[in-house]
C-alpha cells in the first residue's frame, strides 16, 4: 500500500472535522493530491472507524482503486485538482457558521482584512445543484475563481491548501469569519473596506507567514547590498492572477 503516512494524515484532518465541530458524525471529506491522482476519504465511513488503506486512490480520469467508494463529493475534488495545479488538499464540510450563511445565499464581504486569507475581495457563495452532481462540481468551479474557498447554497463550506494543515487551517477561519460577520449583522450593516483597501491587504498578504520566510530565505542567498531596507510588494500578477486565467492562484 502506497503512501501510507499521508493516508494516516488524511484521516487525522477527517477526525478534526469532528474534534473541531465543523462537520457531524460522517458528513464532509478530505483529500490529497498525490502522483496520478488523489487520495479520498470514503463514502458513508465513520471517521473514528478509518484505516489507513480504507482511503480511497482516484487517477486523474475517475478510476478508483480500493475496497471502498470514494466521497460522494469526489467529481468536485477530481476537478479542483484538474484546474488548480496549486491544491494540494482539499476540505469539504458543513460548519453551522459558513452553512447558515450559504442557506441564505449570502457572500463573506469585505467586512474584515482577513477575507483576503481566501485569496481574494470577498468569499463567494456558489448556486445550489444537487450534492455529487457535474452541475455542483461547475458551480464551485465557478465561485473558485481566484480563491482557496467558497460557501456551497444549502451545504456548506470548502477549501483547498499547499497541504492538509494548510487547508484545514483555511476552512477553520472560514467558518470563524462566517460567525464574525452573522455577529456583525446583528448590530447592523457593516461598513466594507474598498476595493482598493483590499487590494492592499492582498499585496501585503505577499510578506506574510510562510511567504516572509520565503523572502527572508531569499534575502540570505543573496548579497546584503543588493536588497533595501523597504521590502517592495511584487506585481499583481505574480501574487495571484487574473479571474479569466485557468489557474488563477
Amino acid at each position: 500500500m502506497q503512501h501510507i503516512d499521508l493516508r494516516e494524515k488524511i484521516i487525522k484532518t477527517a477526525l478534526q472535522l469532528n474534534s473541531r465541530g465543523l462537520s457531524a458524525g460522517s458528513s464532509g471529506n478530505v483529500s490529497a493530491r498525490v502522483n496520478g491522482g488523489f487520495l479520498i476519504t470514503p463514502s458513508g465511513v465513520k471517521y473514528h472507524k478509518l484505516r489507513a488503506e480504507d482511503i480511497v486512490f482516484m487517477d486523474m480520469d475517475g478510476k478508483t482503486q480500493g475496497d471502498f467508494l470514494p466521497s460522494s463529493e469526489w467529481r468536485f475534488h477530481l476537478d479542483i485538482y484538474k484546474s488548480r495545479r496549486v491544491a494540494k488538499a482539499i476540505v469539504h464540510a458543513h460548519p453551522p457558521y459558513s452553512t447558515a450563511l450559504a442557506c441564505l445565499d449570502k457572500d463573506i464581504p469585505s467586512f474584515h482584512y482577513m477575507v483576503a486569507m481566501a485569496g481574494g475581495k470577498d468569499i463567494r457563495c456558489c448556486k445550489y445543484e444537487p450534492f455529487g452532481t457535474v452541475e455542483l462540481s461547475e458551480a464551485v468551479l465557478e465561485a473558485m475563481v481566484g480563491r482557496r474557498a467558497c460557501l456551497m447554497s444549502h451545504h456548506g463550506l470548502l477549501a483547498f491548501g499547499d497541504n492538509l494543515e494548510k487547508a484545514m487551517s483555511l476552512a477553520v477561519e472560514v467558518e470563524v469569519l462566517a460567525q464574525q460577520y452573522q455577529l456583525v449583522l446583528q448590530m447592523g450593516e457593516p461598513k466594507l473596506l474598498s476595493e482598493a483597501e483590499m487590494e492592499d491587504v492582498l499585496h501585503r498578504f505577499w510578506t506574510y507567514g510562510d511567504n516572509a520566510q520565503k523572502i527572508e530565505d531569499e534575502k540570505r542567498r543573496k548579497p546584503r547590498k543588493s536588497w533595501q531596507s523597504n521590502i517592495t510588494y511584487p506585481k499583481r500578477g505574480n501574487f495571484y492572477k487574473l479571474p479569466e486565467e485557468k489557474d488563477s492562484l
